[in-house]
């Protein structure tokens, strides 16, 4: 038996490392925490606590396949992978003589690997001269906000957490997506600290905080516009630390007057009085930390609401201080060469830019039309929005799909070809993380199953079947970790071999003299660079809520949100827990549920205008009045009625990151027929 250093690859905060244990037959047989890893600590989640079942599951794809039945049916025969590549490259070069940004690659973070998500793919899509994809949907909107305020994804050392006196959780459920902060945040609260959990739902989070306020989905930013007036009303601002290292406080104080207690009450259904008391509380605690997540930005002002929450520890000082400040991300502290690795001085000619959270309008409407796509590392057919109209764009006759996976998903089902890619356990990667700083190695475990193939090998094949002879494609594995680490301060590839990580040395108060990767080196409540939208923090509302679309609101009064579901990771291990003691759910208050006449257990459809979906009726006061909450993001063939939230939710963009606006969502629900 032999211990094989590995990282967890989910889209995740914490990036576990782990230890995979390999028997004398080169078969994984257990996967675990590595206890040597100051954040990992030795624990694995739920999801991934098993990973090698994943890997060896009986469904997996082994071969690749060609599709013999309708686009959606699902049914494929197995071909060689000379007849896979050449009817792609055949294709492809087809398309690309007339016009090379018809060919679209569509991918995210199903894994968050440097080299299989990002290197030998962007260099093949640069080359051939297609669109490019602006990958939006998930975090683009609270990123730039971050980057307007502090800029970059940087914020507070999570390991400094512990010595936070005051903890605002705000829009995280912290046990089912952060595990590893859990630990840090649990220990500050034996040292005395008190733990706040803001979030329209009251998750497992927020069942073991201390507090659990309930806020009107995207309505964020005002409350932290109303925390930020209080502190400046009641001089509870740190006047020093604001001289010294922050950027126009002189023209915030004039915005905040519009943002009185008693507006910002109306707007987010919190009390006044709570508003007054959690922030009088925070700024007497400290060091105040505020953890925030993807959540609360997924709406029309979802960008300036992760800004104006920013400027909080930099009004009252908290940065100063380990265990201080805000996080959402900590990626940008990561300094890796990714142009070594994507290449972007391959692309050819000005190709357009597709944003990835409107791929239905992509698919149906654009000029020229989309006539090719390539996914890998995401299923959009159940997690992109607007559901109905992405999966109208898939059933094209005229759309060559290409898929690269491990499982067959509701996206696979749609493939002219469809390509079996390795898992974690069988390739070479190299990690950041943006919930914590240690720079990390994955080395393979065992060989490919099957004839999987790494993202990274079925790339450099397809460029040499379309006559691409850079050298850059010829480029091994190691050759681009060692590529993705050339420049990087004190992290080696042999360094990373030897432990699997090395940490970045961030410190543990990294903007305790301001020093902010902004233009100013400041915090800056003032952004010369938002000038176009607004240079100060302000209110964005959603574009489907009760005050700010009042006529929509009356057709359709209830707002949604599909939340992670504790099992699952995005899409990712919905095949795996499906069937298995849980069911698609939502839920809804006693007394929405009540004037609808729905009774707990029963099948209900929540629908809008863009469509609708199926699932069980929770009735819980764990969400408010006016909100449900259908915990997500399952398979559409996993469902009854086969489709899921995304069904009615839009293809509008952010303010600012054109990120998806997944939350801002109304609908109405009834009794299942």
């Amino acid at each position: 038996m032999k211990s094989i250093r590995a990282v967890c690859p989910h889209d995740c905060p914490d990036t576990c490392a782990m230890l995979v244990e390999v028997d004398d037959q080169g078969r994984a047989v257990r996967v675990k925490g590595d206890p040597a890893n100051p954040f990992t600590h030795g624990g694995l989640c739920v999801k991934v606590a098993q990973y090698e079942k994943r890997t060896y599951h009986t469904d997996r794809l082994l071969y690749p396949m060609k599709r013999v039945g309708q686009k959606g049916e699902g049914k494929f025969a197995r071909i060689s992978w000379d007849e896979a590549l050449d009817t792609i490259a055949s294709r492809l070069k087809s398309i690309a003589a007339e016009n090379p940004e018809s060919i679209l690659p569509y991918s995210y973070a199903g894994t968050m690997g440097l080299l299989q998500g990002g290197s030998m793919d962007r260099r093949f899509f640069h080359r051939l001269g297609a669109s490019l994809l602006d990958r939006t949907i998930c975090s683009s909107a609270g990123m730039y906000g971050m980057r307007y305020t502090v800029g970059a994804s940087v914020g507070t050392n999570p390991e400094t957490v512990d010595q936070a006196k005051y903890i605002l959780i705000w829009g995280s459920n912290i046990i089912t997506s952060n595990i590893h902060l859990w630990r840090y945040i649990l220990k500050a609260r034996s040292r005395g600290a008190k733990i706040v959990t803001i979030d329209p739902l009251r998750t497992k989070t927020g069942e073991q905080s201390d507090e659990h306020i309930a806020i009107m989905p995207g309505t964020d930013g005002a409350l932290a516009l109303g925390m930020m007036h209080i502190i400046v009303r009641d001089a509870l601002h740190d006047q020093d630390y604001i001289e010294r290292y922050t950027l126009g406080f002189d023209k915030l104080e004039p915005r905040l007057k519009e943002y009185p207690p008693s507006r910002v009450s109306e707007i987010t259904g919190i009390a006044e009085s709570t508003i007054e008391r959690i922030t009088h509380e925070y700024a007497a605690n400290s060091p105040a930390f505020i953890r925030v997540n993807y959540g609360l930005q997924r709406h029309a002002g979802g960008g300036m609401a992760v800004r104006n929450i920013f400027c909080l520890p930099g009004l009252v000082g908290s940065w100063r201080y380990p265990g201080g400040g805000a996080v959402l991300s900590t990626s940008g502290f990561f300094k890796y060469n990714t142009a070594a690795l994507e290449r972007p001085d391959l692309i050819r000619g000005n190709p357009r830019t597709i944003n990835m959270s409107c791929l239905g309008n992509a698919l149906m409407d654009t000029e020229p039309p989309v006539r090719a796509i390539v996914v890998y590392n995401s299923n959009p057919a159940a997690v992109a929005p607007n559901q109905q109209h992405v999966l109208t764009g898939f059933k094209r006759s005229d759309l060559f799909t290409v898929v690269l996976e491990h499982f067959q998903t509701d996206t696979a089902d749609y493939a002219d070809i469809l390509l079996p890619a390795t898992t974690q356990l069988e390739h070479l990667d190299v990690h950041r993380s943006y919930g914590h700083t240690y720079s990390m190695l994955n080395t393979p475990a065992i060989a490919p199953l099957g004839d999987s193939k790494p993202n990274t090998e079925i790339f450099r094949l397809l460029a040499g079947r379309m006559g691409f002879d850079e050298l850059c494609f010829k480029d091994s594995d190691e050759e681009l970790v060692r590529q993705a680490l050339h420049g990087v301060k004190g992290v080696t590839f042999e360094g990373l071999q030897e432990k699997g990580w090395v940490s970045l040395g961030i410190g543990d108060a990294p903007f305790a003299n301001g020093n902010f990767p902004t233009p100013s080196g400041k915090c800056e409540f003032y952004s010369e660079r938002l000038k176009e939208l607004d240079p100060l923090p302000t209110y964005i509302p959603p574009r489907e809520d009760r005050l700010s679309n009042p006529d929509l609101a009356r057709q359709f009064p209830l707002s949604l949100i599909s939340p992670p579901a504790h099992h699952f990771l995005n899409s990712t291990f919905v095949n795996l827990f499906a069937g298995k003691e849980i069911e698609p759910t939502l839920e809804i208050h006693p007394v929405d549920a009540a004037s609808r006449n729905i009774p707990d257990g029963l099948p209900v459809e929540v629908f809008n205008r863009r469509g609708s979906f199926l699932a069980k009726a929770v009735v819980t006061d764990r969400t408010r009045p006016g909100v449900l909450a259908a915990p997500s993001i399952w398979w559409n063939k996993l469902v009854p009625g086969g489709r899921n939230a995304n069904s009615t939710t839009s293809e509008e963009v952010t303010d600012i990151g054109g990120g998806a606006t997944f939350y801002d969502n109304l609908v109405d629900v009834r009794l299942a027929d």
